[in-house]
């Protein structure tokens, strides 16, 4: 697995869990909330994943793009289908998402390089 990808994991598992370890009803509520969201319901986890990954795109989450391109990966998306995704989240949110989009970019060759 490549370092950034490595880093990215177990820094937001340290944070997760500090931010849990402080008991805040509100904040575990949305944690819980959140993990529940993208579980099976009407749509699926793969759809709910690619979602996230266009909103978090144009809402310009560096971080969240990483999480859902990763959840992507593990639901078995393949590289045409996240262009497809890049594609709409840069129509919806407008070319301030490109810089964005480069960095998911190269955030996905790593994930794919994990399969290599």
């Amino acid at each position: 697995m490549s370092s950034n990808v490595k880093e990215f994991n177990a820094y937001r598992s340290k944070m997760n869990d500090l931010i849990l370890s402080k008991k805040n009803k509100v904040i575990g509520r949305i944690f819980n909330l959140d993990t529940h969201t993208y579980k099976d319901g009407a749509l699926s986890t793969r759809d709910k994943e690619m979602l996230g990954l266009v909103a978090s795109m144009v809402l310009r989450c560096d971080d969240c793009i990483k999480y859902h391109l990763e959840k992507c990966h593990e639901v078995g998306l393949d590289t045409d289908q996240v262009y497809e995704i890049f594609s709409v989240a840069n129509l919806v949110g407008g070319t301030i998402v490109i810089p964005h989009t480069r960095r998911a970019a190269e955030y996905w060759e790593e994930l794919q390089s994990i399969n290599d």
